[in-house]
């Protein structure tokens, strides 16, 4: 008789560890989801913020109704050339679509750009470097964005291009679509350089 009660003690003691082994299991699982659940919404509230700070530009539409959201990405495009005025630098990307018909030899080769083909212009105020042991402009404030995309059927009066210039506000952190930008320089201006299907920039050696 004592063997018996011995052994179902012991049963029941076994059972306890496992009922506690479980419960400590349980919670220690639970833990471990909650944590992962806290973790990834952090992170997605974190992509949402830079998506949104991305959005406060990408909602722009300039007067001619180009989108800014058009060129989204610009920042990491390809450099195809660059230039300089007595108040801008200048460096000139194109999305990859015009980086592969400047690497196929247009427009040197007669042919029009594809439409889809894009092109940023980033202009910085220049400032004399106070770093560099000989006399060199660097960037100093973003001013602008100028852009122009190929579109055939959208902008049929300006040989397939269309323009817009987004400016930059370092103060606000804000771009605003330039109400004014067609009028100072768009088509007329890119007008002098038709024979290259009004692109001023080849694609420059490197």
């Amino acid at each position: 008789m004592s063997e018996i009660v011995t052994k179902s003690l012991a049963q029941e003691q076994q059972e306890q560890k496992i009922k506690t082994r479980t419960a400590v299991e349980g919670i220690a699982g639970f833990t471990i989801v909650a944590i992962a659940t806290t973790v990834l919404a952090v992170l997605g509230a974190v992509a949402l913020y830079a998506q949104g700070q991305d959005n406060d530009k990408y909602a722009l539409k300039s007067p001619s109704g180009i989108a800014f959201s058009d060129f989204r990405g610009y920042e990491d495009w390809a450099v195809a050339s660059s230039s300089r005025t007595d108040e801008r630098l200048k460096v000139i990307v194109a999305n990859p679509t015009m980086i592969k018909a400047y690497k196929a030899g247009i427009p040197g080769n007669g042919q029009p750009f594809p439409d889809g083909s894009m092109i940023v212009k980033l202009q910085w105020k220049p400032k004399k470097s106070t770093e560099a042991p000989f006399v060199v402009d660097v960037p100093d404030v973003f001013a602008e964005a100028f852009v122009m995309e190929k579109d055939s059927k959208r902008f049929p009066k300006s040989a397939g291009w269309g323009y817009a210039v987004f400016n930059y506000d370092a103060a606000s952190d804000k771009f605003t679509p330039d109400p004014k930008a067609l009028s100072d320089c768009g088509n007329a201006c890119h007008t002098a350089v038709k024979a290259k299907d009004y692109i001023f920039h080849p694609y420059q050696k490197r």
